[in-house]
């Protein structure tokens, strides 16, 4: 795989107070090492500073797959028949035991590396574990999701809802003791919306959940992550890209060290190298990974729903078919660009919707602020410089969330989801 791909796949992810007020950590007694957002964000946690977890050879695990929207192979390119059915991972302990649904975030696969990392994190902890991929991946979108037009995340809970029950029918003698539920980015977003459908289908009645650097407000998030890309970059011109530029620096670094090694602490390493990346160069990095997953949900979208925006409507498209000519039109198509050709339209059109910002409010966490404000199962960790807030997003979460909101002064966005500290609260917060 090319360095740049490989790159991108380990991106993990990439006030006023209530009475009771929200755990700001100091600064100085955290401990975690990096204090540039984006280069947290990107590299995540030094190896040393992980909590051990066990190995993949320890873990009783298996991939799954169901079948939840029937005849959706027919309406789906014959490319896409290995997406046809659900797939997901589960993870079991020997007996009866506490099990935790892992919602990944944006665009992510159930197994990309976050949703991995926790899974260790919790199994070897004693629960059952379920990692879902997240509504906006390609492979959720084509399998499990009713109208796969991600963004709504009303919708996208209620596919999510569904799939949950039917991965508890497929494995009834699964002993479980409890319900938990968390996700990170998107997807801790999503969770609080599950979690408040939970309330009224009352299939698991949550036991704690946990929601794990939320977007606040939905369109801020995708906002700032947008703007990334078009950063300036010194060293670029009309003769040299961004990637190539990426790809140099990587090359100079595995010519100085001697051998290549693609592995997850190969950006930490890379980063106190000299051929480390600006703030610029890796704002760049961090919104090009996140246009990549934009462009996937774009294409995807308009091509299971017919709607000729991407790929025309009648296109034969086989095994064979180059869709590289389409994914191209997909990447000039920012969030915006598909708020406003594919959400708005089919938000409008089922909820006699109004404007943007009235879309805005329903996919935030505003919709459910007065649940999450009453609902004493559901805790939040966030980060001060978390690059997908903006102004007013942690006052608003120290408003509605109180003393279960916990703040970590650094971190950038999940990038200290793997620091041994998080990790212990995590665990803490889940045992009660």
């Amino acid at each position: 795989m090319p360095y740049f791909l490989r790159l991108l796949a380990l991106l993990g992810c990439l006030a006023l107070v209530t009475s009771a007020s929200a755990a700001d950590i100091n600064a100085d007694s955290y401990g975690y090492p990096i204090s540039n957002a984006f280069e947290a964000t990107l590299v995540t946690t030094p190896p040393e500073l992980r909590p051990k977890l066990p190995a993949d050879a320890d873990i009783n695990q298996r991939d799954y797959q169901i079948k939840l929207r029937p005849g959706r192979e027919f309406e789906l390119p014959d490319n896409f028949w290995p997406v046809t059915k659900m797939r997901y991972r589960l993870a079991k302990q020997r007996g009866e035991a506490p099990l935790i649904f892992i919602i990944a975030g944006t665009g992510a696969h159930y197994a990309s590396s976050t949703p991995e990392y926790l899974k260790k994190l919790f199994y070897g902890a004693g629960y059952h574990v379920v990692q879902l991929s997240s509504p906006t991946s390609y492979d959720f979108m084509s399998s499990a999701s009713r109208f796969a037009t991600p963004g709504i995340t009303r919708d996208d809970a209620d596919d999510l809802y569904r799939a949950m029950q039917a991965v508890r029918a497929q494995h009834p003698r699964l002993k479980v003791s409890a319900f938990h539920l968390t996700g990170y980015s998107l997807g801790a977003l999503q969770a609080a919306f599950v979690s408040e459908l939970d309330e009224t289908r009352r299939s698991f009645n949550f036991k704690r959940v946990l929601l794990l650097n939320p977007p606040v407000n939905l369109y801020t998030s995708v906002t700032n992550l947008d703007r990334m890309v078009q950063t300036k970059v010194k060293g670029i011109d009309s003769s040299t890209t961004f990637y190539e530029l990426v790809l140099g620096k990587l090359t100079h670094y595995f010519q100085d060290k001697g051998y290549v090694d693609i592995n997850d602490a190969l950006l930490y390493d890379f980063q106190n190298s000299k051929e480390k990346l600006s703030d610029e160069q890796m704002a760049m990095l961090i919104g090009a990974a996140f246009r990549f997953s934009s462009a996937d949900i774009a294409f995807t979208s308009d091509l299971i729903n017919r709607r000729g925006l991407i790929t025309p409507i009648n296109y034969p498209i086989t095994e064979n078919t180059s869709l590289s000519p389409f994914f191209k039109n997909a990447l000039k198509c920012d969030f915006d660009c598909y708020l406003t050709e594919q959400v708005i339209p089919m938000w409008r059109a089922r909820y006699d919707g109004g404007s943007l910002a009235q879309l805005i409010d329903q996919v935030s966490l505003y919709a459910v602020a007065d649940y999450l404000k009453n609902s004493s199962k559901i805790a939040v960790m966030h980060n001060a410089d978390d690059v997908i807030l903006g102004p007013g997003d942690l006052g608003f979460l120290r408003r509605t969330m109180g003393e279960r909101l916990t703040v970590y002064p650094l971190g950038g966005h999940c990038g200290n989801l793997n620091y041994r500290v998080n990790s212990d609260a995590m665990l803490e917060f889940f045992r009660g």
